[in-house]
Protein backbone atom coordinates (compact mmCIF):
# COMPACT_ATOMS: atom_id res chain seq x y z
CA UNK A 1 0.00 0.00 0.00
CA UNK A 2 1.17 3.56 -0.70
CA UNK A 3 2.12 5.38 2.13
CA UNK A 4 3.66 9.14 2.03
CA UNK A 5 3.13 11.80 4.47
CA UNK A 6 0.34 14.68 4.34
CA UNK A 7 1.49 17.87 2.63
CA UNK A 8 -0.89 20.65 3.55
CA UNK A 9 -0.93 23.31 0.88
CA UNK A 10 -3.29 25.54 2.30
CA UNK A 11 -2.32 27.60 5.60
CA UNK A 12 -4.99 27.16 8.56
CA UNK A 13 -5.40 30.76 8.49
CA UNK A 14 -5.71 31.01 4.52
CA UNK A 15 -8.45 27.81 5.41
CA UNK A 16 -10.22 30.22 8.49
CA UNK A 17 -10.31 32.95 5.88
CA UNK A 18 -12.25 31.06 3.05
CA UNK A 19 -14.47 29.77 5.58
CA UNK A 20 -15.49 32.82 6.87
CA UNK A 21 -16.16 34.38 3.66
CA UNK A 22 -17.99 31.18 2.87
CA UNK A 23 -20.49 32.18 5.96
CA UNK A 24 -21.43 35.17 5.17
CA UNK A 25 -22.61 34.51 2.07
CA UNK A 26 -26.57 35.44 1.51
CA UNK A 27 -27.09 32.01 -0.92
CA UNK A 28 -27.22 28.35 0.77
CA UNK A 29 -24.76 26.44 -1.95
CA UNK A 30 -26.74 23.78 -1.30
CA UNK A 31 -30.14 23.26 0.11
CA UNK A 32 -32.45 20.81 0.53
CA UNK A 33 -35.86 22.35 1.22
CA UNK A 34 -38.71 20.63 2.53
CA UNK A 35 -38.16 17.23 0.54
CA UNK A 36 -40.01 13.97 0.74
CA UNK A 37 -39.54 10.58 -1.44
CA UNK A 38 -42.03 8.68 -1.19
CA UNK A 39 -42.78 5.30 -3.66
CA UNK A 40 -45.25 3.35 -4.79
CA UNK A 41 -45.84 -0.49 -3.19
CA UNK A 42 -48.73 -2.84 -3.44
CA UNK A 43 -49.26 -2.12 0.63
CA UNK A 44 -49.64 1.79 -0.78
CA UNK A 45 -47.59 4.84 -0.60
CA UNK A 46 -44.50 3.96 1.81
CA UNK A 47 -42.44 7.46 2.78
CA UNK A 48 -38.56 6.96 2.83
CA UNK A 49 -38.02 11.11 3.64
CA UNK A 50 -40.24 13.49 4.79
CA UNK A 51 -39.60 16.62 5.42
CA UNK A 52 -35.79 17.11 5.05
CA UNK A 53 -34.33 20.37 5.28
CA UNK A 54 -30.65 21.02 5.21
CA UNK A 55 -28.36 23.57 3.88
CA UNK A 56 -24.96 23.39 3.59
CA UNK A 57 -22.31 26.31 2.89
CA UNK A 58 -19.49 25.85 0.14
CA UNK A 59 -16.16 24.03 0.93
CA UNK A 60 -18.07 22.24 3.82
CA UNK A 61 -17.24 18.69 4.41
CA UNK A 62 -20.77 17.03 5.48
CA UNK A 63 -21.18 13.56 7.16
CA UNK A 64 -24.49 11.82 7.20
CA UNK A 65 -25.14 8.67 9.48
CA UNK A 66 -28.13 6.62 10.59
CA UNK A 67 -29.24 3.13 10.88
CA UNK A 68 -29.64 1.19 6.95
CA UNK A 69 -33.21 1.77 5.82
CA UNK A 70 -33.25 5.62 6.95
CA UNK A 71 -32.80 7.17 3.33
CA UNK A 72 -29.56 7.92 3.57
CA UNK A 73 -28.39 6.46 -0.06
CA UNK A 74 -31.80 8.22 -1.20
CA UNK A 75 -31.09 11.44 0.37
CA UNK A 76 -27.68 11.83 -1.59
CA UNK A 77 -29.20 10.10 -5.00
CA UNK A 78 -31.70 13.95 -5.44
CA UNK A 79 -28.34 15.74 -4.92
CA UNK A 80 -26.39 13.37 -7.31
CA UNK A 81 -29.36 13.96 -9.16
CA UNK A 82 -29.99 9.94 -9.60
CA UNK A 83 -33.29 10.38 -7.63
CA UNK A 84 -35.63 13.28 -7.67
CA UNK A 85 -37.89 14.68 -4.77
CA UNK A 86 -41.83 13.62 -4.41
CA UNK A 87 -42.37 16.97 -2.92
CA UNK A 88 -39.80 19.43 -2.22
CA UNK A 89 -36.82 20.80 -3.81
CA UNK A 90 -32.99 20.42 -3.84
CA UNK A 91 -31.10 23.48 -5.33
CA UNK A 92 -27.23 23.71 -5.85
CA UNK A 93 -26.11 27.40 -6.53
CA UNK A 94 -30.06 28.25 -6.12
CA UNK A 95 -30.98 26.20 -9.55
CA UNK A 96 -32.92 23.00 -8.94
CA UNK A 97 -31.53 19.69 -9.49
CA UNK A 98 -33.00 17.78 -11.49
CA UNK A 99 -30.42 15.59 -13.30
CA UNK A 100 -26.96 13.85 -12.87
CA UNK A 101 -24.47 16.04 -13.88
CA UNK A 102 -20.51 16.91 -13.63
CA UNK A 103 -20.81 19.39 -10.83
CA UNK A 104 -21.85 16.43 -8.88
CA UNK A 105 -19.46 13.63 -8.41
CA UNK A 106 -20.14 10.06 -6.50
CA UNK A 107 -17.84 7.69 -5.03
CA UNK A 108 -19.96 4.21 -4.27
CA UNK A 109 -18.17 1.47 -1.71
CA UNK A 110 -18.25 -0.73 -4.67
CA UNK A 111 -15.97 1.41 -6.52
CA UNK A 112 -17.70 1.10 -9.75
CA UNK A 113 -14.52 0.32 -11.97
CA UNK A 114 -14.53 -0.75 -15.79
CA UNK A 115 -12.64 -4.11 -14.50
CA UNK A 116 -10.93 -4.26 -18.37
CA UNK A 117 -9.80 -0.96 -17.93
CA UNK A 118 -6.59 -0.29 -16.37
CA UNK A 119 -6.38 2.42 -13.37
CA UNK A 120 -5.26 5.39 -15.90
CA UNK A 121 -8.25 4.66 -18.67
CA UNK A 122 -10.60 4.80 -15.48
CA UNK A 123 -9.58 8.13 -14.45
CA UNK A 124 -9.78 9.40 -18.28
CA UNK A 125 -12.76 8.05 -19.54
CA UNK A 126 -14.55 10.49 -17.12
CA UNK A 127 -12.70 13.21 -18.21
CA UNK A 128 -13.32 12.41 -21.92
CA UNK A 129 -16.98 12.61 -21.06
CA UNK A 130 -16.87 15.65 -19.44
CA UNK A 131 -14.34 17.55 -21.21
CA UNK A 132 -14.76 16.62 -24.75
CA UNK A 133 -13.08 19.96 -25.77
CA UNK A 134 -9.55 18.95 -24.53
CA UNK A 135 -6.91 17.17 -26.54
CA UNK A 136 -6.12 13.51 -25.94
CA UNK A 137 -2.90 14.59 -24.28
CA UNK A 138 -4.39 16.66 -22.34
CA UNK A 139 -6.90 14.47 -20.62
CA UNK A 140 -4.52 11.85 -20.40
CA UNK A 141 -2.27 14.35 -18.25
CA UNK A 142 -5.16 15.28 -15.84
CA UNK A 143 -5.58 11.35 -15.45
CA UNK A 144 -1.82 10.63 -14.35
CA UNK A 145 -1.91 13.98 -12.28
CA UNK A 146 -5.14 12.86 -10.32
CA UNK A 147 -4.03 9.44 -9.99
CA UNK A 148 -0.46 10.89 -8.55
CA UNK A 149 -2.82 12.84 -6.23
CA UNK A 150 -4.07 9.64 -4.81
CA UNK A 151 -0.24 8.06 -4.86
CA UNK A 152 -0.91 5.60 -7.47
CA UNK A 153 1.25 6.44 -10.41
CA UNK A 154 2.75 3.10 -10.55
CA UNK A 155 -0.29 1.32 -11.01
CA UNK A 156 -1.18 3.21 -13.69
CA UNK A 157 -1.72 0.51 -15.74
CA UNK A 158 -2.74 -2.55 -13.75
CA UNK A 159 -6.12 -3.31 -13.93
CA UNK A 160 -8.65 -3.14 -11.19
CA UNK A 161 -8.22 -7.01 -10.51
CA UNK A 162 -4.45 -6.51 -10.19
CA UNK A 163 -5.61 -3.64 -7.21
CA UNK A 164 -6.18 -4.07 -3.65
CA UNK A 165 -9.59 -2.60 -1.84
CA UNK A 166 -7.77 0.76 -0.73
CA UNK A 167 -6.21 1.00 -4.38
CA UNK A 168 -9.64 0.51 -6.10
CA UNK A 169 -11.18 3.12 -3.83
CA UNK A 170 -8.25 5.65 -4.60
CA UNK A 171 -8.61 5.12 -8.44
CA UNK A 172 -12.53 5.99 -7.68
CA UNK A 173 -11.92 8.74 -6.18
CA UNK A 174 -9.14 10.15 -8.22
CA UNK A 175 -11.91 9.60 -11.29
CA UNK A 176 -14.39 11.61 -9.56
CA UNK A 177 -11.76 14.51 -8.81
CA UNK A 178 -10.61 14.97 -12.26
CA UNK A 179 -13.40 16.50 -13.43
CA UNK A 180 -13.49 18.93 -10.94
CA UNK A 181 -16.88 18.70 -9.37
CA UNK A 182 -18.51 21.44 -6.92
CA UNK A 183 -19.95 18.79 -5.04
CA UNK A 184 -18.23 15.14 -4.09
CA UNK A 185 -20.52 13.01 -3.03
CA UNK A 186 -19.26 9.59 -1.31
CA UNK A 187 -21.34 6.75 0.09
CA UNK A 188 -19.90 4.50 2.51
CA UNK A 189 -16.69 4.32 0.78
CA UNK A 190 -14.39 3.35 3.26
CA UNK A 191 -16.72 0.61 4.19
CA UNK A 192 -15.49 -2.44 3.27
CA UNK A 193 -11.75 -1.76 3.82
CA UNK A 194 -9.77 -2.97 6.91
CA UNK A 195 -8.95 -0.72 9.57
CA UNK A 196 -5.71 0.47 8.70
CA UNK A 197 -6.48 1.21 4.86
CA UNK A 198 -9.87 2.72 6.00
CA UNK A 199 -7.51 5.56 8.12
CA UNK A 200 -4.73 5.50 5.33
CA UNK A 201 -8.08 6.60 2.83
CA UNK A 202 -9.33 8.75 5.36
CA UNK A 203 -6.03 11.17 5.90
CA UNK A 204 -5.71 11.01 2.23
CA UNK A 205 -8.96 12.21 1.73
CA UNK A 206 -8.50 14.79 4.55
CA UNK A 207 -5.59 16.27 2.71
CA UNK A 208 -7.25 16.39 -0.69
CA UNK A 209 -10.22 18.04 0.50
CA UNK A 210 -8.23 20.93 2.07
CA UNK A 211 -5.75 20.99 -1.22
CA UNK A 212 -9.21 21.24 -3.48
CA UNK A 213 -12.25 22.67 -0.92
CA UNK A 214 -14.80 20.79 -3.38
CA UNK A 215 -17.94 20.50 -1.08
CA UNK A 216 -18.24 16.47 0.01
CA UNK A 217 -21.61 14.53 1.31
CA UNK A 218 -20.54 11.26 3.00
CA UNK A 219 -22.58 8.42 4.39
CA UNK A 220 -20.81 6.67 6.75
CA UNK A 221 -21.74 4.09 9.50
CA UNK A 222 -18.94 4.50 11.46
CA UNK A 223 -19.06 7.46 14.60
CA UNK A 224 -15.32 7.76 14.76
CA UNK A 225 -15.13 8.21 11.21
CA UNK A 226 -17.78 10.93 11.29
CA UNK A 227 -16.02 12.74 13.94
CA UNK A 228 -12.18 12.89 12.02
CA UNK A 229 -13.36 13.80 8.92
CA UNK A 230 -16.55 16.53 9.04
CA UNK A 231 -17.68 20.06 10.24
CA UNK A 232 -21.02 19.14 10.78
CA UNK A 233 -22.35 15.28 11.50
CA UNK A 234 -26.16 15.18 10.54
CA UNK A 235 -28.12 12.58 12.38
CA UNK A 236 -30.84 10.60 10.58
CA UNK A 237 -34.19 9.34 12.62
CA UNK A 238 -35.13 5.59 11.67
CA UNK A 239 -37.69 4.83 8.60
CA UNK A 240 -40.04 4.96 7.43
CA UNK A 241 -40.55 9.01 7.16
CA UNK A 242 -37.37 9.36 8.09
CA UNK A 243 -35.91 12.81 8.36
CA UNK A 244 -32.81 15.17 9.58
CA UNK A 245 -33.31 14.17 13.74
CA UNK A 246 -30.14 16.24 14.78
CA UNK A 247 -27.00 18.36 13.41
CA UNK A 248 -24.07 17.75 15.58
CA UNK A 249 -21.17 20.58 15.00
CA UNK A 250 -17.92 19.49 15.04
CA UNK A 251 -15.32 21.69 16.94
CA UNK A 252 -11.53 20.30 16.21
CA UNK A 253 -9.40 22.91 14.44
CA UNK A 254 -8.05 21.55 11.12
CA UNK A 255 -5.74 20.59 9.87
CA UNK A 256 -6.41 17.86 12.21
CA UNK A 257 -4.66 15.34 14.69
CA UNK A 258 -6.15 12.11 14.78
CA UNK A 259 -3.93 11.23 18.10
CA UNK A 260 -4.47 14.37 19.10
CA UNK A 261 -8.48 14.44 18.80
CA UNK A 262 -8.95 11.27 20.31
CA UNK A 263 -6.98 12.46 23.69
CA UNK A 264 -9.41 15.59 23.72
CA UNK A 265 -12.31 14.83 26.47
CA UNK A 266 -14.61 16.74 24.32
CA UNK A 267 -14.32 13.97 21.27
CA UNK A 268 -15.77 11.47 23.94
CA UNK A 269 -18.65 13.71 24.70
CA UNK A 270 -19.61 14.00 21.15
CA UNK A 271 -19.15 10.45 20.77
CA UNK A 272 -21.55 9.59 23.53
CA UNK A 273 -23.91 12.07 21.96
CA UNK A 274 -23.69 10.42 18.54
CA UNK A 275 -24.53 6.74 20.16
CA UNK A 276 -27.39 7.99 22.49
CA UNK A 277 -28.85 9.42 19.47
CA UNK A 278 -28.73 6.42 17.14
CA UNK A 279 -28.84 3.31 19.48
CA UNK A 280 -31.24 5.09 22.45
CA UNK A 281 -33.61 7.87 20.94
CA UNK A 282 -33.46 6.34 17.92
CA UNK A 283 -32.61 2.53 18.40
CA UNK A 284 -33.85 -0.46 16.12
CA UNK A 285 -37.36 -2.12 16.63
CA UNK A 286 -37.79 -5.67 16.87
CA UNK A 287 -37.77 -6.26 13.14
CA UNK A 288 -34.40 -4.28 12.21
Amino acid sequence: MHNRPLAYTNSETSSTKQRSSVATSSEPFLSIQDVAKIYPTANGPYPVLQGVNLTVQQGEFICVIGHSGCGKSTLLNMISGFATPTRGEVRLRSQPITQPGPDRMVVFQNYALLPWKTALENVYIAIDAVHKQKSKAEKMAIARDHLALVGLTEAADKKPTQLSGGMKQRVAIARALAVRPEVLILDEPFGALDAITKEELQEELLKIWNDHRCTVLMITHDIDEALFLADRLVMMTNGPAANIGEIMTIPFPRPRDRARIMEDPHYYKLRNQALDFLYHRFAHDDVG
